[in-house]
């Protein structure tokens, strides 16, 4: 469970080992929301077509509403005789021996888990398909709850963090833009009338101005494309890394007037957050390159390292000295690229020297 940093593949994780170590055929885990539903609820045993026959999220009702606000576990021998069981749609599959118990942080209930119709060996034809839980399935339930609580929690952590990181990306992304963009703006509409003053008594200086009018729009075109590319969600999820890297890269090289490449070496699947690590990091590493650098030539290289991958920008521009960066206090967003490798386990390398360019290296384990 602790290997997961996305929300909804730690509760999968959660529902398919609760059914796995007690032998359940279903297992069910719900997740409240504020408005007496649920925000997720994640379901083991039941096919994707019987669950969409089956309808709707459950509501807070009934047994399910008794695991969200109870402390200890609810072990029933026959979950349809309780006096709070309200029914279930008429595709739901039948249930009778039933064991629940919240996930709880602390005071907060992070979700309630579910498990009904324990298997048993059946010696005779007649034998019952289910026996009921046990105090030792309850017990062992407990145990499973206290992992998930924890895994849970550092998953919800490390979503928040990565939303407040996208909130940054994207503040920093606006100011640069309207900074950008209006500079080129401003000298447009200044050019610009240097050029209607000029037209009757110099046409030739007039023709000049022009000219620059043309360039200045065309750089404020650039700046405006680039960060329509870097605000744009990427189709991580549809696309995967490879594909949303190499049509990043493509735009990049049409929106600006240095020379971008992308190369890709054998590189497999890799868990869904280390590919966005790695994505991010490249965007990040681009952006230097692009705006800072006064590159001729970009190359962006991705190539498997055993399990892993390794990511590795190159730029022929101006270079920088590391530690008189760091000690200037601008970064060049090199914290925020080593925080993103540290936090999928990757490592990150920066190497740069005034006038011989930069290369940056992020490498990650896999999964």
């Amino acid at each position: 469970m602790s290997r997961h940093l996305e929300v909804r593949d730690v509760l999968k994780t959660i529902v398919a080992s609760a059914r796995e170590l007690l032998d359940a055929e279903y297992a069910a885990l719900g997740v409240p929301d504020d408005h007496g539903g649920f925000a997720q609820f994640v379901v083991d045993g039941i096919s994707d077509e019987q669950w969409r026959r089956i309808g709707p999220l459950p509501r807070q009702h009934g047994i399910l509403a008794a695991m969200l606000h109870s402390s200890g576990p609810e072990r029933l021998a026959d979950v349809r005789e309780d006096p709070r069981f309200g029914g279930w749609p008429a595709a739901h599959p039948d249930m009778s021996d039933f064991l629940g118990l919240p996930i709880r942080d602390g005071d907060e209930t992070l979700g309630a888990l579910f498990l009904a119709n324990k298997r048993c060996a059946r010696p005779a034809p007649d034998a019952p398909a289910s026996c009921g839980f046990t105090e030792e399935d309850e017990e062992l339930l407990g145990i499973l709850a206290q992992h998930a609580a924890i895994a849970l929690t550092n998953a919800r952590l490390y979503e928040r963090s990565r939303e407040l990181t996208i909130t940054e990306e994207r503040s920093r992304l606006a100011h640069e833009l309207h900074d950008a963009v209006s500079q080129k703006l401003f000298s447009l509409r200044l050019t610009a009338q240097a050029a209607a003053a000029l037209v009757d008594r110099d046409p030739a200086r007039a023709k000049t101005e022009l000219h620059q009018v043309a360039t200045l729009a065309a750089e404020a075109a650039d700046e405006l494309r680039a960060a329509v590319v870097e605000l744009r969600p990427a189709a991580l999820d549809e696309d995967g890394l490879i594909a949303t890297l190499r049509t990043q890269v493509q735009v990049l090289d049409r929106a600006h007037t240095s020379h971008v490449t992308f190369t890709c070496d054998g590189v497999r699947a890799l868990p869904a957050s280390q590919e966005e690590a790695l994505l991010r990091v490249a965007q990040e590493a681009l952006h230097n390159a692009l705006r800072h650098s006064a590159a001729a030539r970009v190359e962006v290289l991705l190539a498997r390292r055993g399990p892993g991958a390794l990511l590795r920008v190159t730029d022929d521009g101006k270079g920088f000295d590391p530690r008189a960066v760091r000690r200037a206090g601008r970064h060049l967003g090199l914290v925020s690229m080593r925080d993103r490798a540290a936090g999928v386990g990757g490592t990150l390398t920066v190497q740069s020297v005034p006038g011989q360019g930069t290369t940056i290296e992020m490498e990650v384990p896999g999964g």
